[in-house]
């Protein structure tokens, strides 16, 4: 099987030269599909593997826009439309300075397979641009988005392509975007997810992702009789999902300790509380400031230009800042130090040779596709909602939300035991998105 893997890897290389994250997640989920093609030689046949990691469409555009100053400026948008076996495409639009073509495949393909861990009837997409909404004006992202989306609106539709949020995208974006859709497309659809819930979002929707790998942790926790109440986590990032992590955690009695941003991270002891919380929300979404702010606010450590995972002390990780924050010396790292829970909030954030360091050591892993999919499961529920012309309440969003990491963990876990893995989550969560998305493809024919 190896022989085989860097065979077909050289045919990835070559036709996607230099996106080297793209390369990085098509190699960790074939590396768990051995059992699976042995099993059943009808996929190999039908080049089921070939076809998934080519994205059914591409599509580049340019986005040109005027600031403050009346200047003429040009950014490039994308969206990868990668694969819609299962349902209408489903992935959020990311405005970061970073973001490439082949990043956005690598976000694009790990979107595929989340998507079909959900039980919803979603494709997977991911889109986005090279614009930094960070330091512009109100003014200048409504320009940005209009421009953005006058193009972008040719391509999407309630019932073919329904993008979200992502890094840079919140609130404030999809708001502009979504009215420019409208105005384009004179009509008021379901065509975006993460709106404002006072017309047409989802409760939760803000919170859902840090929830989900919450929910995820403590369901990989009750395999060995134990919770999160208690225990000690270190959480990356500051933004959404870092931000409603440690509010989780909080709610379920345990204690976070640790945030971060690309300037270095926080430690406090005592324990990140709601009161502390707030004041670091306010810090991040309203005043946009660094979290070594905090630090100096609440006398609490900081350290810059690092991340969190030589921390001591801690029994869970909650990555959530962005991909391969962890490298193999920080997973040694932390399972020297005690760590035994990695959940992922964010998308790849574990080097494969520190996944594969945790997995030799027994760790609990929950990997992104699976423990990171509860924002696009809300999001399907506020496509759902949407369509109903209706709206739920709080108490039954996070229901729902709660059934689906349920039930996601038990999908890994059955899969990883059936497949001759137990406890490998990676490996479950590989094998059963790939035999949902791969049956349907067979069942569609040659599309």
């Amino acid at each position: 099987m190896a022989q085989n893997i860097d065979k077909f890897m050289v045919q990835v290389k070559e036709k996607n030269p230099g996106e080297l994250l793209f390369h990085q997640a098509v190699r960790e989920v074939l590396e768990s599909l051995g059992p699976v093609l042995d099993a059943y030689p009808e996929y190999t046949e039908a080049c089921i593997l070939e076809r998934i990691v080519e994205p059914e469409r591409v599509i580049i555009f340019r986005v040109p826009w005027v600031d403050d100053h009346g200047a003429v400026q040009i950014n490039r948008g994308f969206r990868i439309e990668m694969n819609s076996a299962i349902g209408p495409y489903k992935g959020g639009l990311r405005f970061h300075p970073t973001v490439n073509l082949g990043l956005l495949k690598f976000l694009a393909f790990e979107q595929v397979f989340k998507n079909g861990l959900t039980s919803l009837p979603i494709g997977g997409a991911k889109g986005g641009s090279d614009f930094d909404p960070k330091g512009k004006s109100d003014l200048e992202v409504m320009r940005f988005c209009q421009s953005f989306m006058t193009e972008l609106f040719r391509h999407i539709g309630d019932r073919t392509d329904i993008p979200a949020g992502d890094i840079g995208v919140g609130a404030r974006e999809i708001g502009y975007l979504f009215g420019q859709y409208k105005r384009i497309a004179n009509e008021f659809s379901g065509v975006l997810t993460g709106k404002g819930v006072h017309w047409g979002g989802s409760l939760i929707r803000p919170e859902s992702t840090g929830y989900g790998a919450v929910y995820f942790a403590e369901e990989m926790l009750k395999t060995r009789g134990e919770s999160i109440r208690g225990k000690t986590c270190l959480v990356s990032g500051s933004g959404n999902v870092a931000q409603y992590t440690v509010e989780k955690i909080n709610q379920l009695g345990g204690r976070a300790v640790t945030l971060s941003d690309g300037d270095g991270f926080i430690y406090d002891r005592d324990g990140i509380d709601p009161d502390k919380l707030e004041w670091a929300m306010q810090l991040k979404n309203v005043r946009r400031g660094r979290i070594r702010e905090y630090a100096e606010h609440f006398k609490c450590e900081y350290s810059q230009g690092k991340r969190p995972w030589a921390v001591t002390g801690a029994q869970c990780a909650f990555p959530s800042a962005t991909e391969n924050e962890i490298s193999f010396e920080d997973a040694k790292r932390l399972t020297a130090n005690g760590v035994y829970v990695v959940s992922e909030g964010a998308n790849m954030p574990t080097v494969p040779e520190g996944v594969r360091h945790f997995i030799t050591k027994k760790v609990l892993y929950g990997p992104g596709k699976a423990a990171n999919g509860g924002g696009v499961a809300i999001s399907g529920l506020e496509m759902a909602q949407n369509a109903a012309h209706t709206s739920w309440s709080r108490d039954e969003v996070d229901r729902q939300l709660l059934n689906i990491m349920v039930n996601t963990h038990r999908n890994c876990q059955e899969t990883a035991e059936k497949f001759g893995t137990p406890g490998n989550y990676v490996n479950g969560a590989n094998i059963a998105a790939f035999l949902k998305i791969a049956r349907a493809m067979l069942d569609q024919g040659i599309v």
